[in-house]
């Protein structure tokens, strides 16, 4: 397999064990170094750290249908500890930069949507049996062999359409674009269309030093540029004392950072293993459903990130494949199966780790920190809440700036190509999901090449794919008229 930015060790690589764990990890040979490694996955984890507090946002103070609800910290303690052990053991087998932790939009779909039907442990054994279906597939193959039909078109599009939905992320997140009123367009510009907020205005600020930095290719600009707007947080939240958003329109979005009280706490793992599969009170039909849904979002959200990060990294090759690519593939279903049984979602592989690829970030050493920091924000919670999501953003936004630069290897030539790389792009950011993106990608690009004369273009199992994204988009009509 080519692997494009990949060196091959030489009499510089260390000796000793810093030398067996450099041979391992193939840090020499990738071109990187022990501290571009220790920075990337230090920047991975400020972008990511976010999820202790936000994952217990979505999941706690949620009833079942038996009324029983998750409580805050107990799923804050489990979101790091399973993040921290699977961003390790993914590193390990894998050797790539790639951090896990609670997926976003199927921890918000087991909150909104499944606990409505079964309970909180019912919904968790749900979840355990999507991640050991996926396993299977990585395991038997077929989920690689799906990998490999996707066209090299719809791969480079994948990872910009990413890269558009890390950018938007970080506008939300910083407050830069906020949803509007039903008379006005469906999102704007800060509030009235003006950047009227301090925390906003410390996004646009850490924005552009870290722009600068990162221009003027200065090592370490990504962290410094997270650190300096951190301690430039620290500080007018110490002087101004904006609070939380939720009380102060003014005020930080997600997390405040301020320095008060005890940075220490002891974690409450009692929700491991607090898992039903005892489906009695539940129609067959709607265990199904449920399974299906997460199985088609669990696996295409992975693929794409997946695709987008070994593009951004150097990795992959001109296919689109990148190394170890089966035993990266099991390991994620893991993470579904391991996020069930600690009651904090379906862990799966973060898009936010572009910022410590950005960073410089190349091999599985960086999931070792990134993961080591998890392990002890379940001891250090207070301190997690130190970096805003305002300035966290930031580099958010550069990242996807960073993997938009992509869609320069895509030839717009040819209308049947333009249109489902087009649709790829776009639906990503505009519906806030990577699955719906990868669906309406995948769907057009059988439909508009067959009918455009080139059906010999269309591998058989992106029709089988493209079949299963349309039940996919229509779940909903369908559910109903089976129940």
């Amino acid at each position: 397999m080519t692997q494009p930015n990949v060196a091959t060790p030489d009499s510089n690589t260390p000796g000793g064990l810093k030398g067996r764990i450099d041979r391992y990890f193939e840090i020499s040979a990738r071109g990187s170094s022990f501290g571009s490694e220790v920075r990337g996955g230090l920047v991975t984890f400020v972008t990511m750290a976010y999820i202790v507090v936000l994952n217990p946002i979505i999941l706690s103070g949620k009833p079942d249908v038996a009324g029983n609800e998750l409580a805050f910290d107990q799923v804050g303690a489990v979101t790091a500890l399973t993040a921290g052990v699977m961003t390790i053991l993914f590193g390990v087998v894998s050797r790539l930069p790639f951090g896990f932790a609670a997926g976003l939009g199927i921890n918000a779909f087991l909150a909104f949507s499944v606990v409505g039907q079964v309970t909180w442990p019912e919904a968790m054994a749900i979840v355990m049996i999507n991640g050991a279906l996926i396993v299977l597939l990585a395991v038997t193959g077929l989920r690689r062999m799906i990998f490999n039909a996707v066209p090299v078109e719809l791969k480079l599009a994948i990872t910009v359409g990413i890269g558009l939905f890390i950018a938007f992320i970080g506008f939300v997140n910083s407050g830069f674009v906020t949803s509007t009123t039903q008379n006005s367009p469906p999102v704007g510009l800060g509030i009235g269309g003006s950047v009227a907020t301090i925390p906003t205005l410390l996004f646009v600020i850490t924005l552009l030093i870290t722009g600068v930095l990162v221009a003027r290719k200065v090592k370490g600009g990504l962290l410094i540029g997270l650190l300096t707007g951190t301690v430039l947080a620290v500080i007018v939240e110490a002087v101004w004392h904006l609070g939380s958003a939720q009380e102060n329109p003014g005020g930080w979005g997600l997390t405040i950072p301020s320095l008060s009280g005890s940075p220490f706490s002891v974690p409450d793992l009692s929700l491991i293993g607090a898992v039903s599969f005892d489906f009695g009170k539940v129609g067959v039909i709607t265990v199904i459903m449920l399974v299906f849904t997460l199985l088609f979002t669990n696996f295409f959200d992975a693929m794409g990130t997946f695709t987008g990060l070994s593009r951004e990294a150097g990795l992959a090759d001109e296919k689109g494949n990148f190394p170890r690519l089966k035993s990266a593939l099991v390991v994620e279903g893991v993470g579904a199966v391991a996020g069930g049984f600690t009651s904090s979602s379906s862990n799966t592989v973060f898009v936010e780790s572009g910022a410590g690829i950005g960073e410089g970030a190349r091999t599985g050493f960086a999931n070792i920190i990134t993961g080591l920091m998890f392990i002890a924000a379940m001891f250090l919670t207070p301190l997690t809440g130190i970096v805003p999501t305002e300035v966290a953003a930031a580099a958010l936004v550069i990242v996807g700036a960073l993997m938009m630069a992509q869609i320069k290897h895509i030839d717009f030539s040819d209308f049947a190509v333009l249109l489902p790389v087009f649709l790829t792009i776009t639906v990503m950011p505009m519906t806030y999901s990577i699955a719906n993106g990868i669906g309406a990608g995948f769907v057009s690009w059988v439909f508009v090449q067959v009918l455009a004369g080139k059906a010999k273009k269309v591998h058989w199992l992106l029709w089988i794919v493209a079949l299963g994204f349309v039940v996919f988009f229509a779940r909903g009509p369908i559910e109903s008229l089976l129940s």
